[in-house]
């Protein structure tokens, strides 16, 4: 038997609190079907005797407080809510109880932006994480020590594991199940949910942030100029230039306040905008591409699809509703 404790937070996603118990009750529901065992001991552990997670229109009730845990196999961390500091201090009892479980050799899964809380463990430093892509900038700057992985669904590293964007969760909830039963049992699961298996990346779904909140005014200028450039080819040295830096520390500068290198912000910029354009309009790859600035049509797909992980006419028949009639 499995025992899992799934938090039950302050300030937290009740939806996924509930949808991942369903999960484990899910698959123990199977396995009675089967004529087998049940594998999972699920139990959802919080602070206080009545949680309400998102406000007081609905609370939990724990099975069982912290102080009274013992050593579970696997402990789930599920989204935070709201402002995240408020919410990471409304539950830092976890955080050394958290840390505790893991050096005792239990392994530890956040969803979503439970990364947040379990990033205040200290666990994550030096390691791999998954999160939801909008908050990457902010997880970056909260926990700099921590790999974030850019568009991943699921990352696992040393017995941790995290999870990209909403709904990726029952991604990682998959992969948690097929590692505790079997492939045949997680590929029965997704279909009962309807989810996608082998989602890997959170990519198509991205909406790119133009990654302002920082204080270098030479390397906002560029920014923007690489906005209103969106239909030319443009160069760092052009760039480094019109802001008045010389070019390597311009590219320094880039790459610390934004995360990215100068070329890859100039791709990312303009791929945004070739999705916009293949979501609103019935225009062909060929004058998309040429709109954003690419000439080589075989540059502009390699490209699109390293960013978003569909070529452009997988994207275009996705997202846009007159294409699908």
């Amino acid at each position: 038997m499995k025992k899992i404790y799934i938090l039950a937070p302050e300030h937290s996603v009740l939806q996924v609190i509930a949808g991942t118990q369903y999960c484990f009750s899910t698959v123990n529901n199977f396995l009675i079907q089967s004529g087998k065992d049940t594998l999972f001991d699920v139990q959802l552990i919080g602070l206080k005797p009545k949680i309400y997670p998102s406000g007081p229109n609905f609370s939990i009730a724990p099975d069982i407080l912290l102080k009274d845990a013992g050593r579970a196999d696997l402990i789930i961390i599920p989204p935070l809510f709201g402002d995240l500091p408020t919410a990471i201090s409304a539950n830092k009892e976890f955080i050394p109880w958290i840390s505790e479980q893991y050096h005792k050799g239990v392994e530890i899964a956040s969803l979503c932006i439970g990364a947040f809380l379990l990033g205040a463990t200290g666990l994550l430093d030096g390691k791999k994480v998954s999160t939801h892509w909008g908050f990457t900038d902010l997880f970056r700057e909260m926990y700099p020590d921590v790999d974030v992985q850019d568009g991943s669904i699921v990352t696992e590293e040393s017995g941790i594991y995290s999870s990209g964007g909403a709904n990726s969760y029952w991604n990682l909830l998959l992969h948690l199940v097929e590692k505790f039963t079997d492939r045949e049992t997680a590929i029965m699961l997704s279909k009962y949910f309807a989810i996608d298996i082998d989602r890997n990346s959170q990519s198509p779904f991205t909406i790119f942030s133009a990654q302002k909140t920082h204080q270098d005014e030479a390397v906002k200028k560029a920014q923007e100029l690489i906005e209103e450039m969106i239909e030319d080819k443009i160069s760092v040295d052009t760039l480094a230039e019109k802001v008045a830096v010389g070019r390597r520390s311009f590219e320094r500068r880039f790459k610390r306040v934004t995360n990215n290198s100068v070329l890859e912000y100039i791709q990312r910029v303009k791929i945004e905008a070739a999705k916009r354009s293949f979501e609103s309009t019935m225009k062909n790859i060929s004058e998309v591409m040429f709109d954003v600035g690419y000439s080589d049509t075989k540059a502009f797909r390699n490209t699109f699809k390293k960013i978003t992980g569909l070529t452009p006419l997988e994207y275009r028949n996705k997202y846009n509703k007159l294409a699908q009639n």
